[in-house]
C-alpha cells in the first residue's frame, strides 16, 4: 500500500532553520528561520538563551550570511527580485539599528573575495561598478562603507584572490582563446604577471596562499583526467602533486583558518570523501561521522577552531545540524531543518551507474516509492542544471516529492557533468541536443529495460539546462516522453547567447564559445539553430509545462515567450506559469508553492501519478 501524501510545504516551503555558525568569539550562534514568513538570521548564546532576530528582510529573504571577523556584524548578500545585482548589507549582530546596504549602486553586482582574519574591520569586494562586464577589486571598510580600488580589471579577470594579510595577490584570467592564466604580484603596488598558464580542460583555480604567501594551492588537472591539489610556485610555473583521488575531481581543499595550513582534500564520489592530512580533523571527521548517517559539512566554527557548526545531507533527514566540541568530543544536536519530514516516509537515493550507447559511465540515482513493486511505473526523468554540475547522493526534495506520488524518479550525470575528469566533460563540447541528450535517453532505456518504468508515462523535467533539455525532449525525441517541465529553460541557443548579461561577456570564450558555439560566427549560427528547440516546434506532440521568472537575468522571460507563443499558435497544449518578482529559480516559498503545485498536477494529468 502507498504511503500517505506528504504536504507539498513540507518539502518546498521554508526550513524551520537552517545554516546555523558560530561568531568568531565563539560566544554566539546564528541560524536562518522564518521571521513572519520570511527567512532572516537569528542570534543566541551559545549557552543557551532566548534567540533575537537580527535581519528583518521582508521580501525575498536571506539565503546565505557570514559574521564578520570582529564579531559585531551580520553581512549578506541581497538582490531584487532575482535581478542577481547582488549588494552587501551589514547589521548590528545585536540586532539593534537598520540593515546598512554597503554597496548601493544601482545595476552594480557585487561579490565577497574574502573577509580576512588580518583585517577584522575590513572585506574584500568584487563589484562591476565601473564597467558593468567587468568586475574590479575593491577594500571596504564595514564601519563607513568606504571603497578603496585595489584591483583594476584590464578585461580578462575572472577572479580575484587574497593572502592571509588580507593583501590582494592573485587573479585568474581567461586567455581570447578560452584558455586561462594565473597571475600573481608580490604586494598591492606591484603588476600582476602570469605565472602560469592552463589548456581550458586543465582548471588552475586558486584556492588559497600558502601561509608565507610564497606558494599557492591549485586545482590542476595538468597530466592528468582527474582535478587534483596541487602547490603551485610563481617563481616559474611548476606544481608539486599534494594530493589526488583515484575515482572523482578535487572538490576543494580544507585549510586552517586559524593557521592557514594545508588539512585535507574533500572529494565527491556519490558521497562526500575526505583525505585528511592532519591527525586532529581526521579524528575529528570520524567522531562526527558517528553523528548521523548523512554526510558532514561544516558550516561553521569559532576563530580558535575549538567548536564546529555540523550540517548532515541525508537522502531522507535534510539538515540535521550539531555543536561539536573538538575539545571535549561532545555533541549538541541544534536543530533538523524539516522536523515535520519523517525519515521512513521519505524514499532511499541509490547511485546506479548507466553505461551510454558509446561505453562512457553516466553516474545515475534512483529514488523509487516506498511500498510499491518497481515495476512499470510511471517515471521522470530529472534532469540538472548547469550545464557544468552534477547531481549527487543526499536529499532531493522534488525527488521525494515525486517519489511520494508514485513516480520513479531518475537522475543522469550526462557528459558535460563536472566532477568526473576532463575527459568526461569535455565529451560535452558541440553535443547540446546531441550526445548529452543521448545520455538522458540512454537513462530512460535503462528504465524500461529493468523494468522499472512503463514507456508510456515517462516525462522529462529540469531548470535552467534542465528545462532546456526538457524542450529537447519534447522537439528531439517526440516519441520518448509523455510529458515535459521546462523551469527558465532556453528555448533558442542563439536568443540565449546574445542576451547574456554584460558581465559574461568576459566568460564566454571559456564557456559557451568553446561547448556550444558563437551565434556571431556565421559558421556555427546554422548549428546553434539546429539545436535550439524553438526550431522544432511542429515536432512537439506531448503536453508542456513552462515556468519562468520575470526578472531572470541568465535565461530572459523571451526564451520561455517564444516558445509558448509558437506552441500555441500550432494548438499544442502548453500551461505558462510566470512570477514578475522572481529571477532564475523562485526563492519566495509561496511561489515555490505554486510551481510545484502545478508541476503535481501537471505530471498527474499525463503520467497518471498521485496527486494531493
Amino acid at each position: 500500500m502507498p504511503p500517505p501524501l506528504i504536504p507539498l510545504g513540507h518539502f518546498f516551503d521554508n526550513p524551520e532553520r537552517a545554516l546555523a555558525r558560530l561568531s568568531p568569539d565563539g560566544l554566539r550562534l546564528s541560524w536562518l528561520a522564518p521571521r513572519d514568513g520570511v527567512l532572516n538570521v537569528w542570534v543566541r548564546d551559545v549557552d543557551g538563551g532566548d534567540p533575537v532576530p537580527v535581519t528583518d528582510d521582508r521580501d525575498r529573504g536571506i539565503r546565505s550570511y557570514l559574521w564578520s571577523r570582529d564579531s559585531r556584524r551580520i553581512l549578506y548578500m541581497q538582490d531584487t527580485g532575482g535581478d542577481e545585482n547582488h549588494h552587501l548589507w551589514s547589521i548590528d549582530a545585536s540586532g539593534e539599528g537598520r540593515a546598512r546596504d554597503l554597496t548601493p549602486f544601482p545595476g552594480v553586482r557585487a561579490g565577497l573575495i574574502a573577509a580576512p582574519r588580518a583585517t577584522p574591520r575590513q572585506v574584500l569586494v568584487s563589484m562591476n561598478l565601473r564597467d558593468r562586464s567587468l568586475f574590479d577589486a575593491y577594500r571596504l571598510t564595514l564601519a563607513t562603507g568606504r571603497l578603496e580600488l585595489i584591483g583594476r580589471n584590464p578585461g580578462n579577470i575572472l577572479g580575484w584572490q587574497a593572502d592571509r594579510q588580507g593583501r590582494l595577490r592573485a587573479a585568474y584570467a581567461q586567455t581570447p582563446a578560452g584558455d586561462y592564466e594565473l597571475l600573481v604580484r608580490d604586494d598591492e603596488a606591484g603588476d600582476l604577471r602570469v605565472v602560469a598558464e592552463f589548456a581550458n580542460e586543465d582548471g588552475g583555480q586558486p584556492y588559497a596562499f600558502t601561509p608565507d604567501g610564497g606558494r599557492l594551492w591549485v586545482g590542476s588537472a595538468r597530466g592528468s583526467d582527474l582535478l587534483r591539489l596541487v602547490e603551485l610556485d610563481p617563481a616559474d610555473g611548476s606544481e608539486r602533486e599534494i594530493d589526488r583521488d583515484d575515482e572523482v575531481d578535487l572538490a576543494g581543499p580544507m585549510i586552517s583558518d586559524r593557521t592557514g595550513q594545508l588539512l585535507g582534500a574533500v572529494y565527491l564520489r556519490d558521497r562526500v570523501v575526505l583525505h585528511a592530512f592532519d591527525e586532529r580533523l581526521a579524528r575529528d571527521w570520524e567522531a562526527v561521522r558517528a553523528l548521523h548517517p548523512g554526510d558532514p559539512r561544516i558550516t561553521g566554527q569559532d576563530a580558535e577552531e575549538t567548536r564546529w557548526i555540523v550540517a548532515f545531507d541525508d537522502d531522507r533527514d535534510p539538515g540535521a545540524t550539531f555543536l561539536y566540541d573538538r575539545t571535549t568530543g561532545e555533541a549538541e544536536l541544534l536543530y533538523r531543518s524539516r522536523p515535520w519530514l519523517d525519515p521512513a516516509t521519505l524514499a532511499p537515493m541509490a547511485p546506479v551507474v548507466i553505461t551510454s550507447r558509446d561505453g562512457l559511465p553516466l553516474h545515475s540515482y534512483l529514488t523509487l516509492p516506498l511500498d510499491v513493486p518497481p515495476r512499470d511505473l510511471p517515471a521522470v526523468l530529472i534532469v540538472h542544471g548547469g550545464p557544468w554540475s552534477r547531481d549527487a547522493w543526499g536529499y532531493e526534495p522534488q525527488a521525494q516529492m515525486l517519489a511520494n506520488r508514485g513516480y520513479a524518479v531518475l537522475q543522469v550525470n550526462y557528459r558535460g557533468s563536472t566532477g568526473f575528469g576532463k575527459a568526461f566533460t569535455h565529451a560535452a563540447e558541440r553535443e547540446f541536443a546531441g550526445k548529452m541528450h543521448d545520455d538522458l535517453i540512454d537513462g530512460v532505456e535503462w528504465l524500461v529495460s529493468e523494468g522499472i518504468a512503463d514507456r508510456s508515462r515517462i516525462g522529462i523535467y529540469g531548470g535552467s539546462y534542465g528545462g532546456y533539455a526538457a524542450l529537447v525532449g519534447a522537439s528531439f525525441t517526440p516519441d520518448v516522453f509523455a510529458a515535459a517541465v521546462s523551469v527558465v529553460g532556453p528555448s533558442s541557443l542563439v536568443t540565449l547567447v546574445r542576451s547574456f548579461p554584460a558581465y559574461w561577456r568576459p566568460l564566454l570564450a571559456s564557456t559557451w564559445f568553446r561547448y556550444v558555439g558563437d551565434p556571431d560566427d556565421p559558421a556555427q549560427l546554422a548549428d546553434l539553430e539546429a539545436r535550439s528547440p524553438l526550431n522544432r516546434v511542429d515536432a512537439i506532440t506531448a503536453p508542456l509545462l513552462v515556468i519562468q521568472g520575470a526578472n531572470d537575468p541568465r535565461v530572459t522571460k523571451a526564451e520561455s515567450d517564444q516558445i509558448v507563443a509558437a506552441l500555441r499558435a500550432r494548438g499544442v497544449e502548453v500551461e505558462y506559469m510566470v512570477k514578475d518578482d522572481e529571477g532564475h529559480g523562485f526563492v519566495k516559498p509561496e511561489n515555490r508553492m505554486d510551481a510545484y503545485g502545478a508541476i503535481e498536477r501537471f505530471f498527474a494529468k499525463h503520467l497518471g501519478g498521485r496527486t494531493g
